[in-house]
């Protein structure tokens, strides 16, 4: 929750629950070999996200990555353990586990809010953007790194400002080498997966 003059402002969903019920939506009626075709693509993805420069906050592509790895896998060990044909979502507790968590935890925010007297809380559908920065002509050299960052944004206007009222400033990552933002990419939910 965010304290404002105005409104709160409470996210329907957290990165983390992004990443996982990205994956149960988009494991819905798969068969084991095509889970395990997921499986593999997500270990691929996660051993990219290791080795990819460090990110200057905790949301990140190795979060992600890993976030997505560790659904799979667990979704592959519950079909394989009850003998699913298809993954079927409304089987899988932990996946209903996580639904009622989310909306508790939204449910408790309104009421926390309410409880301070704000009316008409704002229940906002940020996703997270992935943050590419390029060196400027003139200042770009051999070996220059191209920053990347993860932001939750309501837009990707909104994460490139953000980003750079963060990075831009005076001693600020985007400053070190004369940077600016080249692409601003949305990454939870991806397309297909959930809105």
């Amino acid at each position: 929750i965010r304290w404002g003059a105005v409104c709160v402002l409470i996210y329907e969903y957290l990165p983390h629950e992004l990443a996982r019920l990205g994956v149960v939506a988009k494991a819905a009626g798969l068969d084991q070999h095509q889970v395990a075709a997921q499986v593999r693509l997500a270990q691929e993805r996660s051993g990219r996200a290791r080795v990819c420069p460090a990110e200057p906050h905790h949301l990140s592509e190795l979060f992600i990555a890993e976030l997505r790895r560790l659904q799979w896998e667990r979704i592959a060990a519950l079909m394989d353990r009850e003998r699913m044909a298809a993954y079927a979502p409304c089987r899988d507790s932990r996946a209903v586990r996580y639904e009622q968590q989310r909306l508790q935890r939204l449910m408790r925010g309104v009421a926390a809010a309410e409880r301070s007297g704000v009316e008409g809380p704002e229940i906002s559908r940020h996703r997270v953007y992935r943050v590419d920065a390029r060196p400027t002509a003139g200042c770009s050299g051999p070996g220059m790194p191209a920053p990347a960052m993860h932001l939750m944004a309501a837009s990707a206007g909104e994460a490139a400002e953000r980003a750079w009222a963060v990075h831009g400033r005076d001693g600020g990552l985007y400053q070190h080498g004369g940077y600016r933002i080249a692409s601003v990419t949305q990454i939870l939910p991806e397309p297909g997966e959930l809105f």
